[in-house]
């Protein structure tokens, strides 16, 4: 390791621990870069959490089946400290937060596994959950500046060649959170700015900054009367379209709420998720979309709404297209692919429903365990992959029926989403970074 006194970054010159070719026709992995123009375009980069369309699902490509901690896989790399964070990737880069010596830090990947860069902040601000870490909240890329956040409060803009462009901490800037748990929100980007949300007990706001120079373009309050634990989210917003405009979809506090991106004022809201009143009830889960509604899990994995974009001021009475109070997600976020909308539950119950009313078209179960799914499923070439918090992935059949295709077990725990990308599957685990095609590549 190199340390720099004139930059606040720490450059990586070497790796070591590198393990790289279990598969048997590793000869044949060279073939993987080259891919089809158009497989490219629609599915070459993974530039935030859920992915390119923001609902956990890649279309196209060929994704592996079977695989575990010993074997099936192209390259493993070790991680230098424990993060929950998904990667994310760009241009056959893949980039990641994890703890450096006691600082938050980003960590940039080749296509190779080989560690190109780290960039170091400040003091980490370890997790509290047995699942959590101070390196939750996934970054986010314009393919120019890697944006990420921290527990800490640290914000900054890194780009593509490890250097930071700026950075602040927004605790210090607006205060401590209340969160019970780790702070898992991602950041998310407009066409102009990056967007920071916290949502908890006490001051809730929503701000924007400018990605290159990072002055703050606007700061709301988003506070809203809940019973106890309620007004907490760690849900990640989505940016959408409202009557031709950027607009932000933000869920938590009991509201599905829409702003307008340039300055954040709030266009309408929706709300009613709980009328019964029930404490407790903090949205973990994030909302998926599916064409022009949003499906949104509450009430501890007890209930699912369908709710329809649009419309000015409140919106409760009239674009709830539909409720479910037999189902529904806590932890793992919904999927969308192939206009059909799938559910991996907290216990490993599977079910396939139709966006537009909300009625079951298929359910299934992975096998049952004491552990339980944190990470949130994702889906790619038919396949569901879904990771177990005891570091076992599960794939599934994605289309008419249920059916378990395997069950790999990564040998450590897994609380990230896996990435589907350009024929690859990025799994991050709680000491290693596995990276995992299917053996026709």
């Amino acid at each position: 390791f190199f340390f720099s006194s004139r930059r606040r970054h720490t450059r990586l010159l070497t790796v070591t621990g590198v393990q790289t070719c279990a598969l048997p026709i590793c000869h044949s992995i060279a073939l993987l870069f080259f891919l089809s123009v158009a497989a490219f375009a629609s599915d070459g980069n993974w530039p935030r959490w859920r992915g390119p369309n923001d609902n956990g699902s890649a279309s196209g490509g060929t994704y592996p089946v079977k695989f575990d901690a010993d074997s099936g896989w192209l390259w493993k790399t070790p991680l230098p400290g424990k993060g929950c964070s998904t990667p994310i990737v760009w241009n056959h880069a893949i980039y990641v937060t994890a703890p450096v010596e006691g600082k938050d830090a980003l960590l940039a990947f080749d296509w190779d596994g080989k560690a190109l860069w780290q960039t170091a902040f400040a003091a980490e601000k370890p997790g509290k959950h047995r699942n959590g870490s101070g390196c939750n909240s996934s970054p986010v890329t314009n393919g120019k500046l890697i944006f990420a956040y921290f527990k800490s409060g640290q914000l900054a803009a890194v780009d593509l060649g490890g250097k930071v462009r700026w950075q602040a901490n927004l605790t210090e800037r607006f205060g401590k959170d209340t969160l019970y748990w780790d702070y898992g929100t991602s950041p998310v980007l407009t066409e102009r700015d990056v967007v920071v949300t916290l949502m908890h007990h006490g001051e809730s706001w929503m701000a924007a900054f400018d990605q290159t120079t990072g002055a703050q373009r606007w700061k709301i309050a988003r506070n809203y009367t809940t019973p106890t634990e309620n007004d907490h989210s760690y849900a990640t917003p989505v940016v959408t379209r409202h009557a031709g405009r950027e607009a932000l979809l933000v869920w938590g506090a009991e509201h599905l709420t829409a702003h307008n991106a340039a300055d954040g004022k709030e266009l309408w809201s929706c709300g009613d998720f709980n009328p019964e009143g029930n404490r407790n009830w903090v949205a973990v889960s994030s909302f998926v979309l599916a064409g022009d509604l949003a499906i949104v899990p509450y009430g501890r994995g007890s209930r699912l709404h369908g709710i329809k974009l649009g419309g000015t001021g409140d919106v409760t009475s009239s674009h709830r297209a539909w409720t479910r109070k037999d189902t529904g997600t806590f932890v793992p976020s919904p999927v969308e692919y192939a206009g059909r909308i799938y559910l991996v539950r907290d216990r490993g119950e599977v079910e396939c429903l139709d966006p537009a009313t909300g009625k079951t078209l298929w359910s299934g179960s992975l096998p049952k365990s004491g552990a339980n799914y944190y990470s949130s499923p994702s889906i790619a070439d038919g396949k569901i992959y879904a990771a177990r918090e005891d570091g076992v992935v599960f794939v599934a059949r994605a289309d008419a029926k249920f059916e378990v295709l395997s069950e790999n077990n990564m040998g450590e725990r897994v609380i990230a989403s896996p990435v589907p990308v350009q024929n690859r599957l990025l799994l991050r685990g709680e000491k290693h970074l596995f990276c995992i095609a299917s053996a026709a590549q």
